[in-house]
């Protein structure tokens, strides 16, 4: 018993030193680490979609994460129709339109490429 007890209180003191940088891996459900970039268009992959917060992160060309909240006001659309936020998906070519608002950004228009 005294030695689960040992094995127990190791393992919760390692899970405490594990460094937050791991918090960005594919397992965790925030990404602590995003950007902020400047009002405009740019071309990105989806990185996580997460349906309960409406939200999406995308990874840009050059390395970026951006967190985008999506919102009434968001147009979605693949094949140049309306779509729903379910036709999202991990790893998924897109086309995002956002609107700097001090350290956040609003997507504007995002479009599914393939």
């Amino acid at each position: 018993m005294k030695t689960l007890i040992i094995a127990f209180v190791a393992a919760a003191a390692a899970f405490t030193l594990i460094p937050s940088s791991l918090a960005d891996d594919d397992s965790a459900k925030e990404i602590r680490n995003t950007d902020v970039v400047e009002s405009g268009t740019y071309k990105v992959t989806a990185k996580r979609v997460d349906p309960e917060e409406k939200e999406i992160y995308v990874t840009m060309e050059d390395g970026k994460i951006l967190e985008l909240y999506f919102n009434d006001a968001t147009k979605l659309t693949q094949g140049g129709k309306d779509a729903g936020f379910d036709a999202l998906k991990k790893d998924q070519k897109l086309e995002v339109r956002v609107e700097k608002d001090g350290s956040k950004l609003k997507p504007v228009a995002v479009t599914i490429l393939e």
